[in-house]
């Protein structure tokens, strides 16, 4: 049969898609539940792989990444956090202080590999193709691929954990990374023994999901409404699990 060109090219098979929006819906942000299973050199190999083919402006590519083991560099690192989280912890008053110290905000140690991704600015030279006007595209390219590599790990029963409570001054000191790379993130990953069903400062009752009909405007800001319709109301992520597991049990 031949394809009109009106008609969708490479579309994935429902299944296929199904398993996109699992690890979308099911992806954590984990500091919890790390088992001491080591996570192959191929599969890390993937993970990275994963990252490296996110898109990037000007197909400028300016993601590194520094792959932590050590048991030594790891209690380090955790030293760092300790020391930000102490004074973060100040900015609370009761009864909000005494929830964020009991929270559980990283897994540096508890986790097998430790990733610290990092943007190199000047990479692509002085004028690359489409920064012209926007300069932090680079950044946003390097979440990108931050994002690709966390669904990626998803995928593979991974979890990902970003400690975001970090000096990344001193980080950068202690990893040995020139002044002009900037530090993006510091990443916790590992096996776990579950994934949880929550974001865990939901569960935690730090902050709510936010309603993504509340998020989006037509034509302008502030226009909540496309004619008489507002924006159809998502399958939620239980159902799709759901369905994915009777689909695999069938």
């Amino acid at each position: 049969m031949t394809r009109t060109t009106a008609e969708p090219s490479e579309l994935f098979s429902k299944a296929e898609r199904e398993a996109v929006y699992r690890a979308i819906y099911e992806r954590r942000d984990v500091r919890r539940n790390f088992l001491p299973t080591p996570i192959p050199d191929e599969v890390l190999a993937r993970l990275l792989n994963a990252a490296h083919h996110a898109g990037s402006v000007g197909f400028m590519q300016p993601w590194d990444f520094v792959i932590v083991r050590t048991h030594e560099t790891k209690r380090a690192v955790k030293q760092l956090f300790l020391d930000s989280n102490a004074a973060a912890a100040l900015r609370y008053t009761k009864p909000r202080a005494d929830l964020y110290r009991s929270l559980k905000l990283e897994g540096i140690e508890e986790s097998s590999v430790n990733l610290c991704v990092t943007c190199s600015r000047q990479r692509g030279g002085p004028r690359v193709l489409g920064r012209s006007t926007v300069r932090d595209t680079d950044l946003y390219s390097t979440c990108c691929a931050i994002q690709n590599l966390w669904l990626a790990a998803r995928a593979e029963g991974i979890g990902v954990g970003w400690v975001s409570i970090l000096n990344h001054a001193a980080l950068k000191r202690l990893l040995g990374i020139p002044r002009p790379v900037k530090v993006l993130a510091y990443l916790c990953l590992g096996y776990v023994s579950e994934f949880a069903k929550k974001p865990d400062l939901e569960a935690a009752g730090w902050r709510a999901r936010l309603s993504v009909e509340n998020l989006v405007h037509y034509e302008a800001w502030g226009q909540r409404v496309e004619g008489k319709e507002r924006l159809p109301g998502c399958e939620s992520p239980r159902s799709i699990h759901e369905r994915a597991t009777r689909a695999k049990r069938g």
